[in-house]
């Protein structure tokens, strides 16, 4: 597959943004085999949180952070994720939610931030949270300051990489009251599972017009 320069992938990946989104057909290839929660659905109770994937360019090629969660007593105590959290009454709209989080968790300043458009909503039934994936690019690698409170690492990825067969294994993974079989990402020695992997999935296929595997 030919490459793309930084600019001319923003660019695509803005344009695609508005089109129809892959949503489940990206999402069901990282999707678990089996878990308790995959019968959980919805409902009013359930809240709303939002996460940035934020874009920038290394070497004219498209980076983007995950972060190490800190342990604690909680469904996402020390996983791999992008930044982001619950909506706050304070923000004006879950784009807002997705900049805020990221300005707290790994000290980028929101006003920076360029807006490309969002991917499709997804539920995560063990705490019940609808989380819309916010994708937004600066036209510089930031200078992070992580929040020791919540941020143990921040790992800087390249897009690219995940289109490499040779990351991507299927295991069981352990989470509070249940045992999760399911398809990762394997970066930096951790799993990438869940929502964070669909995520990354769908913005592949937007950026690579419904492309779901690696081509020479």
């Amino acid at each position: 597959m030919k490459k793309q320069n930084f600019s001319s992938s923003i660019e695509k990946i803005k344009e695609n943004l508005k089109k129809e989104l892959p949503g489940e057909k990206a999402h069901q290839i990282m999707e678990a085999l089996s878990a308790k929660y995959l019968t959980l659905k919805p409902t009013e109770k359930t809240r709303k949180s939002a996460v940035l994937m934020l874009l920038y360019p290394i070497d004219d090629e498209i980076y983007f952070p995950l972060i190490l969660r800190n342990s604690y007593d909680g469904f996402h105590s020390n996983e791999v994720g992008f930044p982001g959290g619950r909506f706050e009454q304070t923000d004006e709209n879950l784009i807002r939610t997705a900049l805020r989080e990221t300005q707290e968790e790994i000290g980028v300043n929101p006003d920076e931030v360029k807006i490309l458009g969002t991917l499709t909503e997804i539920y995560i039934g063990p705490s019940d949270f609808n989380v819309l994936p916010v994708v937004g690019y600066l036209p510089h690698r930031p200078n992070f300051n992580p929040d020791a409170r919540e941020v143990q690492q921040i790992y800087e990825l390249k897009l690219d990489s995940f289109l490499d067969p040779n990351i991507i294994g299927c295991s069981e993974i352990i989470i509070p009251g249940d045992l999760v079989n399911t398809p990762y990402y394997e970066v930096n020695g951790r799993k990438v599972w869940g929502a964070t992997a669909k995520i990354i999935l769908e913005l592949l296929f937007v950026l690579n017009n419904n492309l779901s595997l690696k081509e020479d």
